[in-house]
């Protein structure tokens, strides 16, 4: 069983790897098990890789358990307030201000579904970065009540960029948490 590091275009070659486990070093660092090698040594089946980067962990996930008309909302922004986090991994996402601020550069996917609450009526909303609309999304069937409106992207964002939900029209549904909102950092750069 072999594993290898790469760092700094530098290689260690290691031994001690296992079925179960990847061999976890500090830092970035990249970890290959051969899940069944040959009584050799040579490597003969599909490889388990596992990449780990310290500090790289980021997600979070959030949802709304009110109904979220814009004259209720205390802000001039029309910010999409969420009530409740599912998942806040490196604690990125405010909940209070329902914004999340990227820790580092890096490449970050975003999602979000919202649903309108009344029929004969139009919502929209946009995924936000730095005050900047980045991709919408729109319900405007007029005989349909609960439309769902949804969107998802890859962002490249850069350190303390925040990103949030701005609902530019509409009312949203938000009993039984329908509004949602999540992201993750897919790599750092």
């Amino acid at each position: 069983r072999l594993g290898f590091c790469l760092t700094s275009n530098i290689s260690f070659y290691f031994s001690g790897c296992n079925d179960t486990e990847p061999i976890v070093l500090e830092g970035k660092c990249l970890v290959v098990c051969d899940s069944n090698p040959s009584s050799d040594g040579a490597v003969t089946s599909s490889l388990g890789i596992s990449v780990r980067s310290a500090g790289a962990k980021v997600a979070f996930s959030a949802v709304r358990g009110t109904n979220h008309e814009p004259s209720e909302m205390s802000n001039t922004s029309m910010t999409i307030y969420f009530d409740q986090v599912l998942v806040n991994i490196g604690n990125h996402f405010d909940l209070k201000a329902s914004v999340f601020q990227a820790p580092r550069r890096g490449i970050y996917s975003f999602s979000f579904h919202v649903v309108k609450v009344y029929n004969r009526q139009t919502i929209q909303v946009n995924l936000m970065q730095n005050d900047y609309p980045v991709i919408s999304a729109f319900a405007g069937d007029q005989d349909v009540t609960r439309e769902a409106a949804s969107n998802g992207v890859l962002l490249m964002v850069e350190r303390e960029d925040r990103v949030y939900l701005k609902l530019e029209r509409g009312t949203l549904m938000g009993g039984w948490k329908y509004s949602t909102f999540s992201g993750f950092l897919v790599f750092p750069l």
